[in-house]
């Protein structure tokens, strides 16, 4: 926990006005934004492939991108608006 405060607090001088945004920034820089951002995508084109499967597309990408992969076992619970 010391390293984190320390990666958090250099370069911020606490007397400074503007102490909290170079704080905030310098936790913003410690986020793995690349993988996340991965991960975010696949999420999102597997609810859709599932959702264009069971005829829900919207609302598949619009589930995928709140909740991530855990949208899918609710969306193939869901009925399918398919008729086939």
């Amino acid at each position: 926990m010391q390293a984190l405060l320390t990666r958090v607090m250099q370069g911020v001088d606490l007397s400074s006005p503007d102490a909290g945004l170079l704080m905030f920034r310098n936790l913003l820089a410690l986020v793995p934004w690349w993988p996340l951002l991965g991960w975010t995508i696949f999420s999102v084109l597997g609810g859709a492939w599932i959702g264009w499967k069971r005829g829900r597309l919207r609302q598949a990408v619009l589930w995928s991108l709140i909740i991530g992969v855990a949208a899918w076992p609710i969306l193939l619970a869901l009925p399918s608006r398919r008729h086939e």
